[in-house]
């Protein structure tokens, strides 16, 4: 069944696959690397923005993943995927009702169809071999009408070659070196977030630009809107995700506007650092607050280091600035090096005022015309 599953995936065309294991398809999950690019997850959420940005950057992707993910993720997929009309085939092994061991997966997951019913999410249930081709369906369903839909695949149809993957799956060497040394000091902000903004802005010319959602998508929009400027109007954490499957697609510079708090509730960058894309840059614009909802602080305040927590993800090209003269010269150099490049940037708190206009587009109108910019 499993590579049946694998089989239908690439006559479909499938090109990257995000993935957080399930212990009941560990076959399927062995399988998914020797055929397709798969990025490995460390929260299912962030695989809803990879796949997002992907698609947005012309690529075809799914999620394979345990259904319990479903419950990690309902908000982005919502205020991403629904609202910018995205496709999204989901591929779940559906834990909690046949033969469940673990009382933990129970709860959610036999009630997960009624979920998705109420959300208005598609879902298959595929409970015996006979039906797997419906996966095609799923995937069909999925890129024709531009929607998430959800394949819950019962564990009884895995077969038995979880013990086969175990025997022929291999390790490479783990030994390795880690030497930090890390001294840095971070000195009160002369910047706000629109001069930030305003300065880097000065700069973009063939990038994709994926910006943070709030304020920064409204200031960005303020100070240079483009067709390759895509505005988050919702999915609170998803920026670098996004930023992450664009980069992935296409060999465009990728850069992402994102900041301290949205980072700080992700767990993409160790991922990023894995996937190591070289044309992906991040600037996080750090105000130590969460600016979008009454700047209360976040712990990069006075705690967290973002750029720190970059390195220790494994983010090698990482600088830390605090003036426009800082900026500029760090913009002006940044392409010197290949990505990913993490750019820590210290801001005031506060935002540029009630003069800041909304965006004048639609989801709709700024997927098309990014979309076409990209294949422009």
């Amino acid at each position: 069944m499993e590579e049946k599953i694998i089989e239908i995936m690439k006559d479909n065309g499938i090109d990257i696959v995000a993935t957080l294991p399930c212990g009941k398809a560990k076959s399927l999950f062995y399988l998914i690397p020797q055929h397709f690019h798969e990025v490995a997850l460390n929260k299912e959420e962030d695989g809803i923005g990879i796949c997002a940005g992907a698609y947005l950057a012309g690529g075809k992707p799914a999620i394979v993943m345990q259904s319990s993910g479903l419950g990690n993720s309902m908000n982005a997929l919502m205020s991403l995927t629904r609202t910018y009309e995205l496709p999204l085939p989901i591929i779940t092994s559906w834990r909690g009702v046949y033969m469940e061991q673990i009382p933990a997966q129970i709860p959610f997951n036999k009630n997960l169809p009624k979920m998705l019913k109420a959300f208005d999410i598609p879902y298959t249930i595929i409970d015996d071999k006979s039906k797997i081709n419906l996966v095609e369906n799923v995937i069909c369903d999925a890129y024709k009408n531009s929607r998430t839909h959800v394949a819950l695949i019962s564990p009884k149809i895995w077969g038995n070659k979880q013990e086969e993957a175990e025997l022929t799956e291999r390790f490479p060497k783990r030994e390795r070196e880690t030497i930090l040394e890390y001294k840095k000091t971070i000195h009160e902000p002369e910047m706000t977030r629109y001069d930030a903004i305003k300065t880097i802005a000065e700069y973009l010319d063939e990038e994709a630009v994926v910006s943070n959602i709030g304020e920064p998508s409204k200031e960005l929009y303020e100070i240079n809107d483009r067709e390759l400027n895509f505005y988050m109007l919702g999915s609170y954490s998803q920026a670098s995700s996004i930023g992450l499957g664009m980069a992935s697609k296409t060999k465009r510079e990728t850069v992402v506007l994102d900041g301290d708090g949205s980072l700080l509730a992700t767990s993409v960058l160790p991922t990023i650092a894995a996937e190591s894309p070289k044309n992906l840059s991040i600037y996080c614009l750090d105000n130590g607050t969460l600016g979008s909802t009454g700047n209360q602080l976040t712990n990069a305040y006075s705690g967290v280091d973002m750029e720190l927590m970059a390195i220790s993800a494994g983010i090698e090209e990482t600088k830390k600035v605090h003036t426009k003269k800082e900026l500029r010269s760090t913009i002006e150099s940044v392409y010197d090096s290949t990505g990913p490049r993490f750019i820590h940037v210290i801001v005031k708190p506060g935002i540029m005022g009630t003069s800041l206009r909304n965006i004048k587009l639609t989801p709709e109108q700024i997927k098309r015309r990014f979309m076409k910019a990209m294949r422009g």
